[in-house]
């Protein structure tokens, strides 16, 4: 004899894939103590039953509707067409041990179980091995509406940034306590080096400036304007005159008082007004 398979509390999808022509209801029902209703033998041997639980459709005529709840059937018997059957059983309380004295459970659960001489029981778990082709990746399983929401919020959020975010307008001047001249912080520094009396770093950074200016106004680049051997040879050319004079103006020891240091500072001035002029 072929199995008879019964399946306990199915609903969803999993109810059209065990037992194919099969629906389960979203409401289930109200009542556990059912009527059995039907001409099936083993429900009018059994009497009432603890069923209720999920209540089922079929679109199978010679299905056997047993124990309504609301016209709906909490067990159903499908014949299939290989032989043998499937029952779907809205409930387990029938299987449960402190309620097999009740009514007609244990006649139902018995009948239903030994009706074959090997039983296998059976309960799902996330370990199970998946049919072939069930795999699904979490994209597959992501609702097909999703990724166009997600593209809308998307554009709906840059808009909203847009909209509220800062924009800059012109500048507005600041109108400041104190008027402070340009020539303040190069006088201020030039205080600490006397206060100081550090006239070396102070001759070295008055030649270094002039250098700087200098050699563009000859065709050095600023990368050597600090090296005697490119400089000293392009002033020369352009004074008409021998770059080495200018070797102790240039690039000499520092001044040994301020009367030095002053009179530094009047020649550098001099040579690039001569360069500018030439």
């Amino acid at each position: 004899r072929r199995a008879a398979p019964s399946v306990v509390g199915a609903s969803g999808w999993s109810v059209g894939r065990l037992a194919p022509g099969v629906s389960a209801d979203p409401a289930d029902s109200l009542g556990s103590a059912l009527a059995p209703a039907c001409a099936l033998p083993e429900a009018r041997r059994a009497g009432s039953a603890d069923t209720g639980g999920v209540r089922y459709t079929t679109t199978r005529l010679d299905a056997d509707s047993c124990y309504p709840s609301a016209r709906l059937a909490t067990l159903l018997r499908v014949p299939a067409a290989s032989g043998g059957d499937t029952v779907v059983l809205g409930a387990p309380d029938i299987l449960y041990n402190d309620r097999l004295d009740k009514r007609g459970n244990a006649s139902l659960a018995l009948q239903l179980l030994g009706s074959r001489p090997h039983l296998v029981w059976y309960l799902p778990s996330l370990s199970d091995t998946p049919a072939a082709g069930d795999d699904k990746s979490f994209f597959d399983l992501i609702p097909s509406g999703w990724p166009w929401a997600t593209l809308q919020l998307f554009i709906a959020a840059v808009l909203a940034a847009f909209w509220r975010g800062r924009r800059f307008g012109p500048l507005v001047p600041e109108r400041l306590p104190v008027a402070i001249r340009a020539s303040e912080t190069a006088e201020g520094r030039a205080r600490l080096y006397r206060k100081a009396n550090a006239r070396d770093r102070a001759a070295a950074a008055l030649r270094s400036a002039a250098r700087t200016r200098l050699a563009p106004l000859v065709g050095v680049p600023l990368a050597q304007a600090h090296a005697p051997e490119a400089l000293l040879p392009a002033l020369s050319a352009h004074l008409s005159g021998d770059g080495q004079d200018l070797r102790p103006l240039l690039f000499g020891p520092p001044p040994g008082d301020d009367t030095a240091l002053i009179a530094l500072t009047d020649q550098l001035d001099a040579l690039e007004r001569e360069v500018r002029r030439s």
